[in-house]
């Protein structure tokens, strides 16, 4: 019963408040209307009397150092020597990076797995054989670029079989990116000095400054990352590090005069 009666109270309760809600929904719909539309379409954090652009610059260099990753893959049927394997040939290859002048300080491991396979290059291995996959990666910083070609031979030559794609890119970019950002500030002014001719105004002081990060609409790209493939061919691998282009963006808002 007392269920019962918590339900047919709650149900007037219910009902009263419908007719209220129909009574006074004439009286305050439109201004509540107005309201919502009011606080929609208001502006949020705009400082009125100023201009405020994109700058963009770029700047194009030749890299100074190379990054690759360098590993050794082995398969077996047991994991015991596969792992032997593949520790003797990784030695073998870090040996003959140190020979071609890598300091101990640019080789740093990178990944180690060790991977069970029941499936072999014809289909499913018998239920009594399972193959072994063991695979140990370096990352590699090589600070002579005309010794890059040699320096992966002589670790392909000493086992390594695992080389993923070679980055260029600058040891110390600070530098750079103070001209990129030089060069944004002298196209933010241009910009804006357009937009105020276009007005009928000036441009007066830097009001803010800030520096575009991210992808977001194409705004920012600063990307060093060239990578470069050619693996192949007679004499030295084929490796051609180009330039790198840097492209830095600042959003400046100046203030507005007549």
């Amino acid at each position: 019963m007392k269920n019962a009666k918590f339900y047919v109270t709650g149900t007037a309760l219910m009902v009263i408040a419908l007719l209220l809600g129909a009574l006074l929904a004439p009286q305050y719909n439109g201004s509540w209307a107005s309201t919502a539309l009011a606080q929609s379409t208001q502006p949020t954090n705009v400082l009125p009397g100023t201009i405020t652009v994109v700058g963009e610059g770029k700047v194009r260099i030749k890299p100074d150092v190379a990054r690759a990753q360098i590993g050794v893959e082995v398969l077996m049927d047991s994991v015991k020597a596969a792992s032997e394997a593949n520790k003797e040939r990784l030695e073998a290859v870090l040996a003959a990076l140190q020979e071609q002048g890598i300091a101990e300080e640019d080789i740093q491991t990178s990944g180690f797995s060790v991977y069970a396979e029941r499936f072999g290059s014809n289909g499913p291995l018998p239920e009594d054989q399972i193959n072994y996959r063991v695979s140990n990666n370096v990352n590699v910083t090589v600070r002579d670029l005309d010794k890059l070609g040699a320096i992966l031979d002589a670790a392909i030559e000493a086992g390594a079989n695992n080389i993923y794609g070679v980055e260029f890119s600058l040891d110390d970019p600070s530098v750079i990116e103070s001209t990129a950002r030089e060069s944004a500030v002298a196209d933010a002014q241009a910009k804006a000095e357009e937009l105020a001719a276009l007005t009928g105004t000036t441009v007066g002081n830097v009001v803010s400054v800030s520096e575009v990060i991210g992808n977001g609409g194409g705004f920012y790209n600063s990307n060093f990352a060239e990578a470069a493939r050619g693996m192949g061919g007679g004499g030295s691998t084929p490796v051609s590090p180009g330039e790198l282009e840097l492209i830095m963006q600042l959003q400046i808002t100046y203030t507005m005069g007549k």
